[in-house]
């Protein structure tokens, strides 16, 4: 499947600069990043969610 994002501003400078450090290709990391998205297991969203509420906790019970 070929796919074409547009991508601009901000975060277009953002993934380039990412690209760069890593020594891949700004298409390449995007490929990549959708990857890792599509293929995160339901159970490791959770357990990632759940880390960073525990770990904001305080901070989240300070701002309600």
């Amino acid at each position: 499947m070929k796919l074409s994002v547009e991508i601009d501003g901000p975060l277009e400078a953002q993934l380039r600069e990412a690209a760069l450090r890593l020594n891949v290709s700004a298409a390449d990391l995007a490929t990549a990043a959708i990857r890792d998205l599509v293929t995160a297991s339901d159970e490791e969203f959770s357990r990632v969610v759940s880390r960073v509420l525990t770990k904001n906790r305080e901070l989240y019970r300070r701002l309600a």
